[in-house]
Order: structure tokens, then C-alpha cells, then sequence
């Protein structure tokens, strides 16, 4: 997706759920319509992103229950991708790596995940692509992917860390 300093500026920063918020359960519906809007939402899921200092965001994040997603690995508009429609098509090895989550803030911990996968999607103009991903990148994309479909990290950890993160949540809004 080419971005232009004009489209910096005229992107905004969106709130974002935070666990347990009910809406992050819910499962994103496809995009129908490539349009203008789509191109903002995406445009306002990376400034949002970057703001907040992630390195990717689903639209379900932001309660936009579209199934749209933004990673760079690199940060700050260097390397924006865009995932409409994403579909993991193949995955394969294994990983352990720290995840976190901005839904899920100041929480880190180890998740196992396919090391690579490879997914199709679209982007903001409904052009069809493949991307193949190892490493920390597979792992994104994965991450994303389970929040369109209503899923978080911390579902993948022990009852008892779910437990604790839940509380440290509970705390930090007293």
C-alpha cells in the first residue's frame, strides 16, 4: 500500500479494546466492499498501531468487527502491510516466542505457533497476494489472524496465567 505523508496526516489514532472487552470475542465479518473507507480504516489501523507502538493490529481491536489487519515489524511507516481477508493456507515447524498484545496491555508472555506459514489475502484494492512468513513475522500474522477470529494470546496460556493476567487488568483500571 503506498502511503504519502498526506495519508499520515490525514489518519487518525483509535481507541482499542482491552481484555476482557466482550466485542474482542466476536468473530470479524469478510470485507464485501474495496472502496475509500476500506483504504482509511487501513490507513488509521497502522497510525493507531505505530502510536501505540505495536507491530500489528485487527481491525476487532479497534471495534471495526471487519476482517482487516496491519503489521510492520520494522515500525513508523517503514514497512506497513495491509491483510484483507486473510486466510492462513498452510503452517508448518514450530516456535516459541514472547508475545503481547495491545488489547492486552503490559503483559508478555511465551506462545508456541507454526514457525511458517503461508496465507492469502487481499489488499485495500481487492488484489489478491500470497506471503509466505517465518519467524517473528509467521508469528504476527498468526496473532492477527486469531484476533478476526475472536481468539487472544493469552487463550494459548495455562488457566492459571489467564487468570493472573485477568486480575493485573482488573487492577490497572481501579
Amino acid at each position: 500500500m503506498e502511503i504519502s505523508d498526506s495519508d499520515k496526516l490525514n489518519s487518525k489514532v483509535l481507541p482499542i479494546l482491552v481484555h476482557p472487552h466482550p466485542n474482542l470475542r466476536m468473530v470479524a465479518l469478510p470485507v464485501e466492499e474495496f472502496n475509500s473507507d476500506l483504504r482509511q480504516l487501513a490507513l488509521n489501523l497502522l497510525h493507531t498501531m505505530y502510536e501505540e507502538g505495536g507491530i500489528g493490529l485487527a481491525a476487532t481491536q479497534v471495534n471495526v468487527q471487519l476482517r482487516i489487519l496491519v503489521i510492520d515489524l520494522n515500525g513508523s511507516w517503514k514497512a506497513p502491510q495491509v491483510f484483507v481477508n486473510p486466510v492462513l493456507k498452510y503452517t508448518d515447524g514450530s516456535q516459541t516466542l514472547e508475545e503481547g498484545c495491545l488489547s492486552v496491555p503490559d503483559y508478555y508472555d511465551e506462545v508456541e505457533r507454526p514457525s511458517h506459514v503461508k496465507v492469502t489475502a487481499y489488499d485495500v484494492y481487492g488484489n489478491e497476494f500470497e506471503k509466505e512468513a517465518t519467524g517473528l513475522e509467521a508469528s504476527c500474522i498468526q496473532h492477527e489472524i486469531d484476533h478476526l477470529n475472536g481468539k487472544l494470546f493469552v487463550d494459548y496460556l495455562s488457566r492459571l496465567k489467564q487468570i493472573r493476567v485477568r486480575q493485573k487488568l482488573r487492577k490497572a483500571r481501579s
